[in-house]
């Protein structure tokens, strides 16, 4: 079964037949990558934390219609952002906040093969790479490449053109092997 097919199947039980057991899957999934990307708007763990608890118990609370939902993987992303900027709003009292104004944080994820290879040199410099991008290169990267939406995710999740998303990519990556003397190609997910 899919990913896709899979969060399909929860969603439909949690939707179907209040299955706490399906909404407790639906939860460990998604809670890590959501609580990252809360993090990346409000720099606070217990906020961050909040934030997505909350972004939960409004989809336990709204079930029955869960099914309505198209992409839920998107939904979940979207909500949690929402949530985070009306936190921002309320806390900072700031009129608006932009992409480039956040600060990412991305999770260390080198597990593969291939990448398990890389020196500890070369992993250095890839951080180090990483932590120097702009923060809205940083934010797409993190979530296509850390968090593995596809373009047209991150796209609506952010509210930017799929070209803007191709754009950042292109620059990242070619930040980042330019930092590691290495010519990197991007894998286009739309």
């Amino acid at each position: 079964m899919s990913k896709l097919a899979y969060i399909r199947e929860i969603q439909r039980r949690i939707a179907l037949y209040d299955d706490e057991a399906a909404y407790k899957e639906l939860f460990c999934l998604f809670y890590k990558p959501l609580l990252r990307f809360a993090n990346t708007f409000c720099h606070s763990n217990e906020m961050a934390e909040e934030i997505v608890s909350d972004v939960f118990i409004s989809i336990w609370q709204r079930r029955a219609t869960l099914e309505e939902i198209n992409n839920l993987k998107v939904y979940l992303y979207i909500s949690t952002k929402n949530a985070a900027l009306k936190y921002l709003l309320k806390q900072q009292k700031q009129v608006a906040i932009t992409i480039d104004e956040l600060h990412v944080e991305l999770e260390s994820q080198y597990n593969n093969p291939e990448q398990l290879m890389m020196t500890a040199e070369m992993m250095a410099r890839v951080e180090q790479a990483i932590s120097h991008l702009p923060p809205r290169c940083k934010l797409v990267f993190k979530l296509i490449k850390e968090d593995g939406l596809r373009y047209k995710e991150v796209a609506e999740i952010l509210g930017i053109s799929v070209k803007t998303i191709d754009n950042q990519l292109a620059i990242a990556l070619q930040k980042i092997g330019k930092a590691i003397n290495v010519n990197l190609k991007k894998v286009i997910r739309f």
